[in-house]
Order: structure tokens, then C-alpha cells, then sequence
């Protein structure tokens, strides 16, 4: 986890214990504590020697990652593609594009038995480049979208349905 991430987290609890009130939190510091968790994962499970652990990750994996992109196509995405804005729109479908490209690897990982195979070695490394490269754009230019067309207090309501809605996700 980044600095920045563990500094808000603590920020948090501390407020919490001052004020007995759970802090009201950002949808995009959310999404920034799961994107940092689902990159460790993934980077455990490409360098796993380990053909049970890689199993194990790509399971933890699946169960970060579905209920994340989910939610956030439905609260974040689906918003953003509501706003009179090209530019935003487009980051939207993108979006879209790249988390379905995401769901095709995890796919093709839970269908290769031998974990320890090139080919699941491969896909592995595909999975994490992909979710990489995602994360980076969605960071930047979806984030600017959302910080331009919803103010901080909408963010924080788009975080409690967020919230709500992750755990109610299937993952197939």
C-alpha cells in the first residue's frame, strides 16, 4: 500500500476515534485502496513459484477484482457516461472495454489446470499488464472526468452506494 493510501486509512481511524463517527470517504480513495490491494495480488501471483499459491492468489484475485469493476462500472462509469462531455464519455467506454478484457484473462486463467505452465505463467503476466495499464488511465483521466463533473459530497455518496452495492455482486 502507498504512503498517501496508509496515511488516509489512519487519518480515518483517527478521526473516527475523536469524533465516534465514521468519516464520510471519497468513491476514488476507495477505488485507490483496491486498486493497490488487486496489484499486489497480482504481482504475488506472477512471481509465485508455486503452482497451489498462484491457484490461491488467482482466486483472491477473482474475488477482488468482479465485485470492484462491477460496482464501479454501475456507480462510477454509468455516471460518467451520463455527463454532457465527449472526452469523458469516451473514458467511460474505455473503461468498459478494458475491465471486459479483464474478465476474458480471468477466464482463460481459471481454465488452465497446470498453474505452473507457460501458458498460465503468460496469461498471469497478461492479467496484471492489462489491469495495470487500466489502472493507470483510469486514475488519471477517468478520475479528472469524475473530479470535474461530481463534487466532492456527490464522490462521497457515489461511495456509500459503492459500498453497498460490492457486496451483492456475483462472482462467477
Amino acid at each position: 500500500m502507498s504512503i498517501s493510501t496508509s496515511v488516509k486509512k489512519a487519518t480515518r481511524k483517527v478521526t473516527e476515534a475523536i469524533t465516534g463517527e465514521e468519516p464520510q470517504i471519497d468513491l476514488l480513495d476507495t477505488l485507490k485502496e483496491e486498486h493497490e490491494e488487486v496489484s499486489t495480488l497480482l504481482k504475488q501471483m506472477v512471481e509465485s513459484k508455486s503452482g497451489a499459491e498462484r491457484k490461491s492468489l488467482l482466486k483472491k484475485i477473482k474475488a477482488n477484482l468482479v465485485p470492484h469493476v462491477r460496482a464501479e462500472e454501475k456507480i462510477l462509469y454509468d455516471a460518467i457516461l451520463k455527463v454532457k462531455d465527449k472526452q469523458a464519455n469516451q473514458d467511460g467506454e474505455e473503461g468498459y472495454l478494458e475491465h471486459g478484457l479483464a474478465d476474458k484473462m480471468l477466464a482463460t486463467l481459471g481454465k488452465i489446470t497446470n498453474a505452473m505452465s507457460p501458458e498460465f505463467g503468460a496469461a498471469a503476466k497478461v492479467l496484471k499488464e492489462l489491469v495495470e495499464h487500466h489502472v493507470k488511465e483510469e486514475e488519471s483521466a477517468v478520475w479528472s472526468d469524475a473530479k470535474e463533473h461530481f463534487s466532492s459530497d456527490e464522490r462521497k455518496l457515489m461511495n456509500q452506494k459503492y459500498l453497498r452495492l460490492k457486496p451483492t455482486i456475483k462472482i462467477p
